[in-house]
Order: C-alpha cells, then sequence, then structure tokens
C-alpha cells in the first residue's frame, strides 16, 4: 500500500495560492496553474517507484506470557527485512481493545535489514490479548510517499486480574492490623468458641466465671473463648453495565476485583472459608467455598472469567439464587453499582430479605465523574444544568445507601485507591467483634 506523507500534503497545499495567481492573472494560459499540483504528483510518483523496498518482511512480537490488568508491559520487536530495506521502518500493533498503546507507532533503526525494539503497551482490560497483525511502514527517499505492508502475526498473552496490592501491600496489612496478634491474642477471650479454663485473673470478665468448676477446685475459674474461625466469606460481584464504565482508566469491575482478591488473600490467612459469585441479569459465576491459602489460585482463575457485561443488573434473581445456596449464616460482600432510584430500590428490597440470615456488606466506588462535575465551577446554562443533575443522583445514590445501613447492612463507599484498605479494615473489625 501506497499513500501520500504530511509533507507531500503540505507541499501541493503550499503551491495553491500560486495557483490561484496564475489562474486569475493569465485566464487564457489557466492550465499552467496545474504546474505545481503536476509536479508534485509526479515527483510522489517517483518516491514511490524508487526503491519498491523489500521483498520479503519478517516480524517477531515477545510479549509475557500472562499480565495483571492495568499494568505497563513491554514486547520486543524484531524486524528483519530483505531486498532494497529502507533504514528504519515504524510499526503498528492490531492489539485489539484489551491491550493499549501509543496513537504514534514505534520508529526502529535497521543495520542490514535488521532492527529491533522495545513497544510500550498497557493491559486495560481482563481476558486474552491476541495480536493478529502488525503493520510496517516507511518513506520513501524523498519522503513524500509512505509506504506499508501488513505482516500476518499470531502472539496472545493472558491479561489477568490484578494480584499486585496481595504481594505489595498484604504483608503491610498484616502488620499495621496486627492480624498475627488478633489471632493469638484478641482470639482468646473475646470469641465465641470454649477455648480453656483457666483460673481466674483479675481483669477478666467476670461472667465467664464457671461456679460449678470454682467450687469444684475450690478456687474460682473462668472458660476462656477464642474467636470462631471456619466462617463463610462469600464475595458477589454485580458484573452489569455500570460496573463495566471506567474509573481513572480502569473498569470499576477490574477494581473491586482487585480488592476482593486481596481481602480474599487476608481471608483464607485466617482460616475462613470464601467463595466467589459473579452476576449480571442473572448469575455467571457460581464457586464453592475454598479454604487454606493455597487455595487462592482458584479464585484467581475464577474472577480471571468474570467477562465484562452490557446488561442490566437483577439483584433479585442473583441474590435470591446466592441465598438457595447458603446452608449456614455468611458474610455476604456485595460488590454493586447504582445510578438511578428503580435500581436502588430493587438492591434495597433484596438486601432486606439478605440481612435477615446472613451479614451483608455493600461495597460502591465513590462516582468521580459524578463528584467532579458538581465541584466544577459553572461557566454556561448547560453547566447549571447538569451540576443540578449531578446533585440529584448523588443525593438519590446517599439516601438508597442511607435506606441499606438502617437495614442493617454494612455500606462502605471508597475512592478507587483505598477500596482494598477499607474494605480489609471492615471485614477484620467485624471478625474481632465476632459478627461474622
Amino acid at each position: 500500500m501506497i499513500y501520500p506523507t504530511r509533507t507531500a500534503i503540505w507541499t501541493a497545499a503550499a503551491g495553491a495560492p500560486a495557483t490561484l495567481i496564475v489562474a486569475l492573472l493569465l485566464p487564457g494560459r489557466w492550465y499552467a496553474a496545474l504546474a505545481w499540483p503536476v509536479a508534485v504528483l509526479l515527483a510522489s510518483l517517483a518516491d514511490a517507484l524508487r526503491g519498491s523496498g523489500p521483498s520479503q518482511a519478517r516480524l517477531s512480537l515477545d510479549l509475557p506470557k500472562t499480565a495483571s490488568v492495568g499494568a505497563e508491559v513491554e514486547g520486543r520487536a524484531t524486524v528483519t527485512l530483505s531486498g532494497a530495506a529502507p533504514s528504519r521502518v515504524e510499526i503498528m500493533l492490531e492489539a485489539g481493545p484489551l491491550l493499549e498503546q501509543a496513537d504514534e507507532g514505534l520508529w526502529i533503526d535497521l543495520v542490514n535489514g535488521k532492527g529491533a525494539g522495545i513497544v510500550p503497551l498497557r493491559a486495560a482490560r481482563r481476558g486474552t490479548a491476541r495480536v493478529p497483525r502488525v503493520w510496517l511502514r516507511w518513506k520513501g527517499s524523498l519522503g513524500l510517499v509512505w509506504k506499508q505492508r501488513i505482516v500476518p502475526l499470531d502472539v496472545s498473552m493472558a491479561i489477568l486480574p490484578d494480584i499486585r496490592p496481595v504481594h505489595e501491600r498484604g504483608a503491610q496489612i498484616f502488620q499495621r492490623h496486627a492480624l498475627q496478634g488478633l489471632m493469638a491474642q484478641a482470639d482468646r477471650g473475646d470469641g465465641a468458641d470454649f477455648d480453656a479454663l483457666v483460673e481466674f485473673r483479675s481483669g477478666m470478665d467476670r461472667r465467664a466465671i464457671d461456679w460449678k468448676q470454682s467450687a469444684r477446685h475450690s478456687k474460682l475459674h473462668a472458660k476462656e473463648f477464642r474467636t470462631e474461625r471456619n466462617n463463610q466469606i462469600v464475595f458477589a460481584i454485580d458484573a452489569g453495565r455500570q460496573m463495566s464504565e471506567p474509573v481513572a482508566g480502569l473498569s470499576r469491575l477490574d477494581r473491586v476485583v482487585s480488592a476482593m482478591l486481596l481481602t480474599a488473600w487476608v481471608a483464607l490467612k485466617l482460616g475462613d472459608r470464601v467463595a466467589l459469585h459473579a452476576f449480571d441479569s442473572r448469575p455467571r459465576i457460581a464457586g464453592g467455598l475454598v479454604s487454606g491459602a493455597a487455595a487462592f489460585g482458584e479464585l484467581q482463575r475464577l474472577a480471571a472469567q468474570i467477562d465484562y457485561s452490557g446488561e442490566e443488573t437483577n439483584y433479585t434473581h442473583a441474590l435470591t439464587t446466592l441465598a438457595t445456596r447458603l446452608t449456614r449464616r455468611s458474610m455476604i460482600v456485595l460488590f454493586t453499582e447504582f445510578t438511578d432510584l428503580t435500581s436502588a430500590e430493587f438492591l434495597v428490597r433484596a438486601a432486606a430479605r439478605m440481612v435477615e440470615t446472613h451479614l451483608l456488606m455493600v461495597v460502591v466506588l465513590h462516582d468521580e465523574e459524578l463528584e467532579a462535575i458538581l465541584d466544577r465551577r459553572p461557566e454556561s446554562a448547560d453547566d447549571v444544568t447538569r451540576a443540578v443533575t449531578a446533585a440529584a443522583l448523588l443525593r438519590d445514590r446517599m439516601m438508597a445507601l442511607t435506606r441499606l445501613r438502617h437495614l442493617g447492612a454494612h455500606v462502605i463507599e471508597a475512592e478507587h485507591d483505598r477500596v482494598a484498605d477499607r474494605l480489609v479494615q471492615g471485614y477484620v473489625d467485624l471478625k474481632r467483634r465476632n459478627l461474622l
């Protein structure tokens, strides 16, 4: 494929005033005005025919096997041209919606027809990213035409949920909340499961005194309890249309999946059992309960299967189906998003039935777009209308969250970069208070 460069277009445009003047001054010789564009056209044709380019082009692209969504990755492109090869070529990948690359291509310098370069990419969405083809192009010797070739390619990379918070902040969270100390100290004396019978000491709760054993031993003895383990934590992720909207470059769905994985890792380390459910208009993924740190890989695999959806969320169907699968009281962590009163009403009704049996925690992200519209200084009547609409939507949202709190649900509304920490903090607090 051959097409003009920006230089050729500007060169042709630069002759337009002279062409117009000639046509006005010499109307009888109007054809002389065509000299400039014809000259540019002939020069472009000569540039296209001169050195027709390489007879064969090969390109290999090395990508990591896996990458976390939102991560910056680098691919190494190696170009080999045979025949009349140019001194440098520009490459552009057909990356699809899962991978993002710069708007401009990558220039690679060639020596004897060979060259290599690093292609910066960004994993934008989860799934299997495929690069089916690559475009190669180079300029003619006069710089007036582009010469382009398409090189077929079949390279893929799996884009998985972001577990970098688990590696980067997992240990910090354990230290911050003293989770190991919680299991060794606060577990004893504050829980619901009987642990041991010990001699009563000053400062212990008198309600823990076992009077029968005290009478038998002629000393005061008290029961020690420990925090109940083996709690059931069910993460229910809304994968509907509104969760696919981006927040700071990543979809809400990817944000909450990352927070879910970090909290699930903490829960597994603390001895609880974890399950994952995903839904939109109907249940999509229904994983079983798993336990032990070794089961984290299974949760990550299930989370990678949560697809982006354009369907509206059906809370009634999804939560009712989830409730029928649970045989004992569980903590349900619901990740969702809503912007209208109709969706909020269905959510509140479904939550009212869930809190009768289970402990419900609802996690939502701050609507940064609406807040930005509300905080922006209006400069026109349209800006005022947008601000009023945004304020009404945020007010309806606050009312729905308040109703959920009145029902007994625990609500976490956090910024996208703090939701993981807030969720872990909420889970640890509930566990410390023996509410699970």
